[in-house]
């Protein structure tokens, strides 16, 4: 597979693993249209690469992903069709991580926030970095989760603590997000690059073959909920795109200050 047209998202080879690095370091791998864009195929794209049996995914730089990009909700409050093609990106990004059968480990070199959480959370096996966070902060920017997180939180920290976090937007220290089962690992920072690299080694070694397919298994519960949810996530995230206090949340944001948020 040729990833020459891939612009914001970098990739390399050691043998059968492919690394697959959200690249924008200077905006902490935040997603602006362009990386979003490129991510909803991203996954496509390494399933039916021939040439690599299991997939890394981190970013470049001090974090792993910093999520949405704040100029981007600009131009979506400005121009609501951008959003409408953000909904149909979004669910891609969900679909393309369960579709592909090649497990994917999530190397959380930093904090991992709003989409890049979700991102994180989708994928099959989850390292971090022991000083990273990782948080779904829609609310905080007057958003729905609605890119996934409504999905994949529940399933691994149960229900109520999934809502708390949810609707509090805060984030969690990768110790305490490994301690109550969010994340697989928490270690030092050190030694992430040894510790995924011995990980994606021993699967490399493995009976591929039945790996792929105990993931497929896996997966179909996983699938099924994500397609059951999350047009009806995108839906509420796209009508929240419309409220009062997300214009406020952005425009905060740009005069560096706290949204005064009034519920409407």
């Amino acid at each position: 597979m040729d990833f020459s047209h891939y612009k914001n998202i970098s990739f390399t080879r050691q043998g059968r693993i492919l690394t697959v690095t959200l690249d924008r370091p200077a905006t902490l791998n935040a997603m602006d249209q362009a990386m979003h864009e490129e991510t909803s195929r991203l996954f496509y794209d390494v399933a039916m690469d021939r040439e690599s049996e299991v997939i890394i995914l981190t970013g470049a730089g001090r974090a792993f992903s910093a999520g949405g990009d704040i100029a981007g909700m600009q131009e979506m409050l400005d121009n609501p069709a951008l959003f409408d093609i953000s909904i149909t990106e979004a669910k891609k990004v969900i679909f393309g991580i369960l579709d592909c059968e090649k497990p994917i480990i999530c190397k959380m070199n930093g904090d991992a926030v709003g989409l890049g959480a979700t991102m994180a959370l989708f994928c099959d096996v989850i390292f971090a970095a022991d000083h990273a966070r990782i948080g779904d902060p829609h609310v905080r920017v007057g958003l729905s989760a609605g890119d996934g997180g409504g999905v994949i939180w529940p399933q691994l920290i149960g229900f109520a603590r999934a809502k708390e976090y949810l609707m509090t937007g805060d984030l969690i220290g990768a110790k305490e997000a490994a301690a109550m089962g969010l994340i697989n690992h928490a270690v030092p920072a050190a030694e992430l690059d040894a510790k995924v690299e011995a990980f994606a080694r021993r699967l490399e070694s493995g009976a591929l073959k039945s790996i792929r397919w105990t993931k497929v298994s896996i997966n179909v519960a996983l699938k099924q909920l994500a397609h059951t949810m999350m047009d009806t996530c995108m839906a509420y995230e796209a009508l929240s795109n419309r409220t009062n206090d997300h214009v406020e949340a952005v425009k905060a944001f740009s005069e560096k200050r706290r949204p005064v948020f009034n519920g409407t």
